[in-house]
């Protein structure tokens, strides 16, 4: 299990290479969901999401023969924009794997870092290929199977629980292959005891959810359109912190979660990406069960997303 001395470990080796992102009271969600909303602004994080800070975290920890002899990573998107863009900054050469259902702005923006994009067509074979690549000899970044990663990841819980309003009841966090709810939960037990938080997946991106209904991490059949949160599996570490630190997991449908966008453009005045705007309809079942003297917390983890792929996907299930 990661503790909050890891985490303290992981802001200091990062600090200076990512951006520590605002965390602000949020007066258009309060009044679109009727309690105070404070969100973590991680859209404006380095490479557009919180992926930076467990990349980075990883990439500086590495041996100098690790670092010589190149990284993999393997992606929905976010992942492989901050390898490939925090490797370029640190002279490391890096392979990405996606699959072909990633956003073609995630490939163009880790080309541009001078990565090797290597596209296969499911996310299961994007996984394989990675391991095939490890094996010859590249040093592998896991997305999430990784207590270094976990704990870089575990600096956005950190931050928030530094810079927010005081009385957070409730923090919502996003979950692809865990380990930023991992990290958050983490940072957010050791800092502010008695704090709530739930795992929000998409249907059809419930590696999460079926994990713990399985008791432990299984393989899952990936639909949803939010391709950030589309892992095959968690890892048996990101399902550990979530067993022991996450009060529940809820699942929105991907329409839900386009919805959510749209209302944080409208209302927050922020540019998210559907895997962000999940929190939005989730924060409402949230308040179902905890009532309306609740004080809620959103991690937005990221904001990559085109206009053109939200206003296809608006389009697609007759949003506005």
């Amino acid at each position: 299990m990661i503790g909050i001395s890891d985490i303290e470990a992981a802001a200091g080796l990062i600090a200076g290479h990512v951006v520590r992102t605002p965390t602000v009271d949020s007066p258009g969600l309060s009044a679109l969901l009727g309690v105070p909303v404070t969100a973590k602004l991680e859209v404006l994080q380095r490479t557009g999401s919180f992926k930076a800070r467990g990349a980075t975290a990883k990439l500086l920890s590495l041996s100098e023969a690790d670092r010589a002899a190149g990284v993999v990573a393997v992606s929905g998107g976010n992942h492989a924009i901050s390898v490939a863009v925090m490797a370029e900054a640190l002279g490391v050469k890096a392979t990405v794997v996606m699959a072909k259902s990633a956003p073609a702005r995630a490939v163009e923006i880790a080309e541009a870092a001078g990565a090797t994009v290597r596209l296969t067509d499911t996310m299961d074979e994007a996984f394989a290929l990675m391991s095939r690549l490890q094996a010859d000899g590249l040093t592998m970044v896991h997305p999430f199977d990784d207590p270094v990663v976990v704990a870089g990841q575990g600096t956005v819980g950190l931050e928030l629980a530094e810079d927010a309003s005081a009385g957070i009841t409730d923090v919502l966090v996003s979950i692809g292959g865990g380990a930023l709810i991992s990290g958050v939960a983490a940072a957010l037990h050791g800092r502010l005891p008695g704090v709530r938080i739930w795992g929000v997946e998409t249907v059809g991106a419930q590696a999460m959810s079926e994990a713990l209904a399985a008791g432990g991490p299984k393989p899952v059949r990936l639909s949803s359109i939010v391709s950030t949160l589309s892992a095959p599996t968690v890892s048996r570490i990101t399902y550990d912190h979530v067993t022991d630190l996450v009060s529940d997991v809820l699942v929105v449908s991907d329409a839900e979660a386009v919805q959510g966008t749209l209302d944080l453009a409208n209302h927050a005045k922020v540019w998210a990406e559907p895997a962000a705007g999940c929190l939005v309809p989730a924060a409402r079942r949230v308040l179902e069960r905890v009532g309306g003297d609740a004080r809620l917390g959103l991690v937005l983890c990221g904001g990559n997303a085109t206009t053109a792929d939200v206003m296809s996907w608006a389009k697609r299930f007759n949003l506005r």
